[in-house]
C-alpha cells in the first residue's frame, strides 16, 4: 500500500493547510468556475438575505479539492454569519453534536465535512435540529426515560461529501439545496493559478499557468499545490518566473504526465488491461491486485479516470477505454464499439 501521499491527491496535505486560507476567495463574485452551482447559490443567498432568514440547508457533493469548504466560508461571509467547522468522523456521539448545536448563534453556518460518515445515532439527533431547530435529548434509561426538547437558534447546515451514495435517504432529503461540484476545465484552472500566483507573489507566464492547469486533474487544490512546487524548481534554477520550459521540466521530474496522471493512475490502467483483459473487473479486485485501499481508488483516482475518458464504470465492473490502451502504448483487442 502506498505510504507517501501523492502530490496529485485531491485531499488536503499537511503543507496545504497553512496556504489554502490565504488563497480562499471570500465572496461568491471572487469564486472561479462551477458556473451553474455558483449562479444558483447566488440566487438562494440573495433570497435568504431579502427575507432576513438563514439560508436553507445545503449539501455539497463532488470529488475532494474542488472547493466545498471554500463555499461554506463564502456562505457564512455572504450571510454575515459565523462559521463552525467539523467533520463526520469527529462527531462520535450524539452528545458531541448536541454540544456543537447548542453553542450556535442565530443564522450561524455549521459545516460538516464527510457528512456521510455520521453514525445513525447522531443522524437521529440531527433530523429535528434541521427541520424544527430543536434538539430531542433522551434523559434516563428504561421506563423512567423521558425526552427533553431544547430549542435551537435558526442555523444553516452545510454538509459536504465525496460519496453521496453513502448518505442515508432521510438525511439527504432534509437538505433543501443540493449542489454538485464537477472537475474544472483548464481555462478556469488557469485563472485560479494566475490569481494564486499573484497572492503568493509568484511570477508565472500565461503559458506556464495553462501547462499546470492541464495537468491538475481538474482540481484547484492540486493546481495550487503544483504551483508551489514549481516555484521551488524555478527558484533553484535561478529563474525569475515560472516559464513554460521550467513548468514542463519540473512536472516531468514530479512524474506528472500530460494528462495529470501519476504512477498509481498508470498502474490502475495497466492492471485492468494486463491482469483482467481490459475488464470488466470489480474495484475490489483492482485494489487487491495493487495492494491499495479500495476507498482510495474509488474516492481519489477513479472519478478523474472516468471523467478523463480512460475508464468506464459498467454494471459488471470497470473497463479500460481505448484511450487507456493508447496512453500505455498497448494495442487494444477488438471489442464492442460501444465501449470505445
Amino acid at each position: 500500500m502506498t505510504d507517501e501521499p501523492s502530490i496529485l491527491a485531491g485531499t488536503a496535505l499537511e503543507d496545504d493547510v497553512a496556504v489554502e486560507p490565504k488563497l480562499r476567495p471570500q465572496t461568491l463574485s471572487e469564486y472561479i468556475g462551477q458556473t451553474k452551482a455558483r449562479e444558483n447559490l447566488a440566487v438562494f443567498l440573495a433570497a435568504a438575505r431579502r427575507r432576513n432568514e438563514p439560508l436553507d440547508h445545503v449539501l455539497l457533493t463532488g470529488p475532494p479539492g474542488l472547493g466545498k469548504t471554500t463555499l461554506a466560508h463564502i456562505v457564512a461571509h455572504e450571510m454575515g454569519a459565523g462559521l463552525r467547522l467539523t467533520a463526520g468522523p469527529m462527531i462520535a456521539r450524539a452528545g458531541d453534536l448536541a454540544g456543537i448545536l447548542t453553542n450556535l448563534q442565530p443564522k450561524d453556518v455549521l459545516f460538516v465535512d464527510e457528512i456521510h460518515r455520521l453514525s445513525p445515532a447522531v443522524e437521529e439527533i440531527l433530523y429535528p435540529a434541521m427541520e424544527d431547530y430543536r434538539l430531542d435529548i433522551l434523559i434516563g434509561e428504561g421506563p423512567m426515560a423521558r425526552t427533553m426538547k431544547v430549542d435551537l437558534p435558526p442555523f444553516t447546515l452545510v454538509g459536504a461529501t465525496t460519496r453521496p451514495g453513502l448518505l442515508s435517504q432521510p438525511l439527504h432529503g432534509r437538505f433543501g439545496i443540493t449542489l454538485r461540484l464537477d472537475f474544472y476545465d483548464a481555462a478556469s484552472l488557469g485563472r485560479i493559478i494566475t490569481r494564486s500566483a499573484q497572492i503568493l507573489s509568484i511570477a508565472i507566464t500565461p503559458e506556464a499557468a495553462q501547462e499546470i492547469a492541464g495537468r491538475s486533474r481538474g482540481t484547484p487544490r492540486i493546481a495550487n499545490r503544483l504551483l508551489r512546487r514549481l516555484r521551488d524548481f524555478a527558484e533553484v534554477a535561478g529563474k525569475k518566473a515560472i516559464d513554460l520550459e521550467t513548468a514542463r521540466e519540473a512536472l516531468a521530474r514530479l512524474e506528472v504526465d500530460e494528462h495529470g496522471f501519476d504512477e498509481l493512475d498508470r498502474r490502475i490502467l495497466q492492471t485492468i488491461i494486463e491482469k483482467f483483459g481490459g475488464g470488466p473487473v470489480g474495484v475490489g479486485s483492482i485494489a487487491a491486485s495493487l495492494g491499495e485501499d479500495r476507498g482510495t481508488l474509488e474516492d481519489l483516482y477513479e472519478p478523474y479516470l472516468i471523467q478523463a475518458g480512460f475508464l468506464q464504470r459498467t454494471p459488471r465492473g470497470r473497463v479500460a477505454s481505448a484511450a487507456a490502451y493508447r496512453h500505455l502504448g498497448i494495442t487494444a483487442p477488438p471489442r464492442d464499439g460501444s465501449l470505445f
